[in-house]
């Protein structure tokens, strides 16, 4: 992959899975360099070779970090590096010889980021675990759902993969902080992203505009002018027409009083009903012509095999097509440095030759 903002930034991930991988995938959507180290055998995966999109965009090297050999090549391509990405539990790197007090001593200005569940320290620092795991003691996991039903799992989009984003930021941010010629170690744990992301809900239930009940407020699915309803062919329209001026073209289009007070609790219920009432009158496709183009907020409830299709995607290209693959295309967007389609997820040890030769040069004999 060429071009994008990150263009010559080099970064090592060793190979693992969730938050560090997809860390690795955007910076290496953006342009950066970024060299997997994969161990003999491979990590447990979901997918196929070639189909773990997570590493897209990447080149893969072969070290077995427990033995000199591979814990040697790793250290050198540290000292070559400007991001170091790992995820093991707390101590593991130590171990193996490639924690960050090694790498910083070789390459002083390295950004070493790492990130876990449930941070490098506390009491649970060191136990296992998994997205569900990490969001559940910080509210989110509490929030999600309806008011009559248990917890809804958010696929693991909250702890493991804001995690990445978290990461990611730390990462940069240390970065452009390291050009005061000093490095540090980025302490990323899903926990706590997940509670950061819950900063205005929390702000919210300070001021008493929350209650800690799921599915009874505004942005929950306790109202019922931000909800998902069904459609007379069992498909879904999604609703967010909290402004008075959106709810009452929303009321227009659906075709029913919009002179009502929407934000009246007492009148929440008798508006839903009202609501999913008239969703059952026509299909999925003749509520999505209703709504199209106007300031109802309506949009449609699609399936990850509808959505590359939807106009909208489709026109500024959201989704693209690799190796006969589809997949989300690399976001953000930017004006001056644009971003190239990613390369398929490569083989482990693919690039192993390779990247010695780009990295450390063709002798390599720091290696040794």
């Amino acid at each position: 992959m060429t071009g994008g903002p990150l263009a010559g930034l080099r970064v090592i991930e060793l190979g693992g899975l969730g938050p560090g991988p997809f860390c690795g995938m955007l910076l290496a959507d953006l342009g950066a360099d970024v060299v997997r180290v994969d161990r003999p055998g491979g990590v447990t995966t979901f997918h196929p070779y070639g189909r773990e999109l997570l590493n897209r965009g990447k080149r893969s090297v072969l070290a077995d970090l427990k033995t000199t050999e591979g814990k040697n090549l790793v250290l050198s391509l540290a000292d070559h590096a400007d991001l170091f990405i790992e995820g093991f539990r707390p101590g593991v790197v130590e171990k193996l010889g490639v924690g960050p007090e090694e790498c910083l001593r070789r390459n002083p200005t390295l950004v070493y980021g790492r990130v876990t569940g449930w941070g490098q320290a506390g009491p649970l620092a060191g136990t296992a675990g998994h997205d569900i795991t990490y969001i559940a003691p910080t509210g989110v996991l509490h929030a999600i759902g309806s008011h009559d039903g248990p917890p809804q799992i958010p696929l693991g989009l909250i702890g493991d993969f804001a995690g990445g984003l978290y990461l990611a930021v730390g990462l940069l941010s240390g970065l452009h902080e390291a050009r005061n010629g000093q490095g540090q170690v980025v302490d990323a744990a899903m926990c706590d992203g997940a509670a950061h992301l819950m900063t205005m809900f929390y702000g919210l239930l300070g001021s008493g505009a929350w209650e800690d009940r799921r599915g009874t407020n505004l942005f929950d699915g306790g109202a019922p002018f931000y909800g998902v309803y069904e459609t007379r062919d069992g498909e879904y329209m999604a609703v967010g027409a909290v402004e008075a001026e959106f709810f009452h073209e929303f009321a227009e289009r659906l075709g029913i009083d919009g002179d009502v007070d929407h934000l009246d609790r007492g009148q929440w219920e008798e508006l839903r009903e009202t609501i999913a009432t008239r969703f059952q009158q026509r299909t999925r496709a003749e509520w999505m012509e209703r709504f199209e183009g106007s300031d109802a907020c309506v949009a449609p409830v699609l399936s990850m095999t509808e959505a590359p299709e939807h106009p909208h995607l489709q026109e500024r290209g959201s989704f693209v097509t690799i190796d006969g693959v589809t997949q989300p295309a690399s976001s953000p967007r930017f004006s001056r440095t644009a971003t190239a389609a990613p390369r398929k997820p490569p083989i482990p040890g693919t690039h192993t030759a390779e990247v010695i030769k780009d990295w450390l040069g063709p002798r390599h004999s720091d290696i040794d």
